[in-house]
């Protein structure tokens, strides 16, 4: 069982809704969603049932049908689970609530009985088929479940002081020493290649064998694309998901569906493109036409880049139809060496980070009419009432042609601008020059 930092805000679900709404917590497969949630029922309920619908028969699925006799359903589920339910002091789980649609628009009924508490979780959860027949229940408090951060996966290694030692240095603004640094890149590196996935940390621990961990992710992004093959039998969501990382190593503007999916455009893909990140497997940048804050209001639906959740799942699916003794990825990452092919990965991190940090991912190209150049900002985020253009690379160099451009387009809006890159912090002129590693604080 690894610490998830999840746990603290279900405990703060649990004391400040006594029972007045339901949890749902969704996010992809294999992210550690079952796991957490038994824990916590375990932990912090007298009693708990836990009714998981990959398994739970017919009968069990069709007592939500019908609401009329709550007590009746609480019965069937006392004795078919051997559980005794206490009113105010039990939980009552629906796992994988997605294959039983009815059990979670029941959750506006049982939420209102008032005796027990109730956590969903799901993948898929949100995508049209799994919601067209039912009435979404207003009752719910969703959390969004990621993939382990780059703490989590410290604590999973036994290591609880590193990360804190390493913002002290970023609040305080100083550098943290170039051996110092180069070691924290080589943890970084790993977690890059390892991923997130608590089914791929607990390979890596037990094995020390990227091997063995590769297979680990091979299976879970095969269960992705059967997954995606289902909600989409004409593979195209597959299809758009597998091209991810050459659509990034492309280095274009925006991702190319017509390289893709040939004769089709990204206004014929919208739809497909919401299911993807409805899936929990992307996460989708959108190009903001203004960069201000409220960038939602003004985002392009037809320029995006789209990015996995997980940066291990990314590295594997790159070589996913090679051998692994092919995926020269892993020897370049974990030596000490730049490599500036590797920047796309880079991309992908500082994305998974990001969201992980619950910003929403933009970025913003613009052509500067003396040069003629294009430039790209690689993020944008909020910062208090402004925003802070982010550039990323996998090297040490300090160029930064389009943040300066950007700067001098929109001064006024800009709160701080900073570049990630893998040498020590330093700060010259207004700009902060932040490891990499350091993406994970802001």
């Amino acid at each position: 069982m690894f610490k998830r930092k999840i746990y603290s805000k279900m405990l703060q679900w649990k004391e400040e809704s006594k029972g007045k709404t339901a949890l749902l917590i969704e996010g992809p497969r294999r992210v550690g969603k079952s796991t957490i949630v038994k824990e916590f029922v375990k932990n912090e309920y007298d009693s708990y049932i836990i009714v998981d619908f990959y398994r739970a028969s017919l009968y069990i699925k069709k007592l939500f049908d019908d609401l009329s006799d709550l007590n009746f359903i609480f019965l069937q589920l006392q004795l078919t689970y051997k559980t005794t339910l206490k009113e105010r002091k039990s939980c009552i789980v629906f796992d994988e609530v997605q294959l039983c649609p009815k059990a979670r628009q029941a959750i506006k009924a049982l939420v209102e009985d008032g005796k027990y508490d109730y956590i969903e979780t799901g993948s898929l959860i949100s995508i049209h088929k799994n919601v067209k027949d039912i009435l979404i229940p207003s009752e719910e408090r969703k959390l969004k479940m990621f993939p382990m951060d780059i703490e989590e996966f410290r604590w999973a290694l036994g290591d609880y002081t590193s990360i804190n030692i390493i913002k002290e240095f970023y609040e305080k603004k100083i550098p943290i020493g170039q051996a110092v640094n180069r070691k924290l890149l080589r943890d970084f590196r790993l977690y890059m290649l390892v991923g997130g996935m608590p089914q791929a940390i607990e390979s890596y621990i037990q094995t020390n064998d990227f091997c063995q961990v590769d297979k680990v992710k091979r299976d879970i992004l095969k269960l992705y694309e059967d997954d995606l093959r289902k909600i989409d039998p004409t593979g195209k969501l597959s299809a758009l998901y597998d091209a991810i990382p050459a659509q990034l190593m492309g280095n274009a503007s925006r991702y190319k569906v017509s390289s893709v999916i040939s004769g089709s455009r990204a206004s014929d893909v919208l739809e497909s493109i919401a299911e993807l990140k409805d899936s929990g497997t992307v996460l989708v940048a959108y190009h903001a036409n203004d960069p201000v804050l409220g960038m939602a209001q003004n985002k392009d639906l037809e320029r995006f880049k789209l990015y996995t959740i997980d940066t291990g799942l990314f590295v594997t699916l790159v070589f996913k139809n090679k051998k692994f003794t092919d995926n020269e990825i892993y020897l370049k990452l974990l030596s000490d060496k730049s490599h500036a092919n590797l920047g796309y990965v880079y991309e992908n991190i500082v994305a998974q980070i990001l969201a992980t940090n619950e910003h929403e991912l933009y970025y913003y190209t613009f052509l500067n009419e003396k040069s003629r150049h294009n430039y790209e900002i690689d993020f944008l985020i909020a910062d208090k009432n402004k925003i802070c253009p982010i550039e990323v690379k996998s090297s040490g160099y300090k160029s930064h042609p389009s943040i300066d451009c950007f700067s001098n387009k929109f001064a006024s809006r800009i709160n701080k601008k900073i570049v990630l890159y893998t040498k020590d912090f330093m700060r010259e002129g207004d700009i902060d020059y932040l490891p990499v590693y350091m993406a994970q604080f802001l």
